[in-house]
């Protein structure tokens, strides 16, 4: 089996394709849409509903406290409430406007755990304890 010598193979293709490239790239949109909502760190509070809104635009430190009592300061691991004192003067040290401290607290912890941590944040010696709450969702008018 010989080859010719005068038989043509077919040139070489100079165009990419670019269907694999963007199945490829469709994908990966996919799954960082998919992820990134999970990777967000964040601890579990079913806040309290209100009719009046709080306001959270300041930067300001926020004091986290699940309904099975743990405390959280920022992004902390959980801290112990005979610990939480000490650890809060350190953080409102290092803050540049230590007047106010948001206490986001689960609506199933009991009112005593709420006031202890409260007069925790006082003992700091932040002035301002802020309550944070979730808005009323209002149910549509039937017409």
């Amino acid at each position: 089996m010989a080859f010719s010598a005068n038989r043509k193979f077919g040139s070489a293709m100079a165009d990419i394709n670019v269907t694999p490239l963007v199945d490829v790239v469709l994908v990966l949109l996919i799954i960082f849409m998919v992820t990134a909502p999970l990777m967000q760190r964040g601890i579990d509070v079913d806040l309290p509903r209100t009719v009046t809104q709080t306001s959270e635009n300041e930067e300001r430190l926020i004091v986290n406290v699940d309904k099975t009592g743990k405390i959280f300061v920022g992004d902390s691991d959980a801290i112990p409430i005979e610990d939480f004192r000490v650890f809060l003067k350190k953080r409102v040290a290092k803050m540049k406007n230590p007047n106010a401290v948001f206490l986001r607290a689960d609506k199933a912890l009991p009112y005593g755990t709420i006031t202890d941590i409260m007069d925790q944040i006082k003992l700091a010696g932040v002035p301002t304890v802020g309550l944070v709450t979730e808005p009323v969702r209002e149910k549509p008018k039937k017409k």
